[in-house]
């Protein structure tokens, strides 16, 4: 479980630094991710509300432990505060600085982290690593349309594969093949609309292998702007 007070670490220190790009067919990935005063023009007395969503196939607990609601809410002296629910037991995750930007991104990319390495039986670095890599590279961007509440909303989609060409993927028991895939939106309260990561049952000869773990996802989605209770 993360800790209450997030100081950044791996991963986490890509928030110190990222400006967003306005291109269209090639964007600055970090920047598009980790975009910076989304959560500057929010009421401070309201919370985003969102919907997380794990399977892994076969392991029930797993699941559930992992699904549930996360709200984002705001403290004192500037701080912003995750909690997350599995069905009536509510924890804080994380607390952080809102002026930065919606630290709902660091949260799914450090627990899609933890659940492959503990699936897997994998070293967090070296996924955590591949997914910085990833992350700080420029990838193409689709422009689409998103539906909310009965609106249509513009919207950008922006699509990683980590493990694409690694060497290491004959080892890496079907981890190799995940997806992150992300959809933001200026019209979207706190800028993240969707957050999904998943690996895939298109494995070819794998498919095959006693080693081979069952399909894996981890969805975040936005729900709603209300007033914090």
């Amino acid at each position: 479980m993360l800790s209450s007070v997030l100081v950044p670490k791996g991963i986490l220190a890509l928030l110190l630094a990222g400006l967003l790009t306005s291109a269209v067919q090639a964007a600055d990935t970090y920047g598009l991710l980790f975009k910076e005063g989304t959560l500057d023009n929010l009421p401070k007395a309201f919370a985003l509300d969102y919907r997380k969503s794990v399977t892994a196939a076969g392991n029930e607990a797993f699941e559930t432990g992992r699904s549930g609601t996360i709200s984002l809410s705001f403290a004192d002296e500037g701080m912003a505060d995750l909690t997350f629910d599995p069905g009536g037991k509510a924890r804080r995750v994380g607390s952080f600085p809102a002026e930065v930007g919606n630290p709902l991104i660091m949260y799914f990319l450090e627990t899609v982290i933890r659940d492959l390495a503990e699936t897997a039986g994998g070293s967090p670095f070296y996924i955590r690593n591949r997914i910085k890599a990833a992350v700080i590279s420029e990838r193409p961007v689709e422009v689409e349309e998103i539906s909310l509440d009965g609106r249509r909303l513009n919207a950008r989609t922006l699509t990683l594969h980590p493990f694409e060409n690694d060497p290491a993927a004959d080892r890496m028991r079907g981890v190799e093949t995940l997806t992150l895939t992300f959809t933001v939106s200026e019209e979207v309260p706190g800028w993240l609309y969707s957050l999904k990561a998943e690996t895939t049952t298109d494995r070819g000869e794998r498919a095959g292998r006693p080693d081979t773990l069952p399909p894996y996802s981890n969805s975040i989605v936005f729900v709603s702007e209300g007033a914090a209770e």
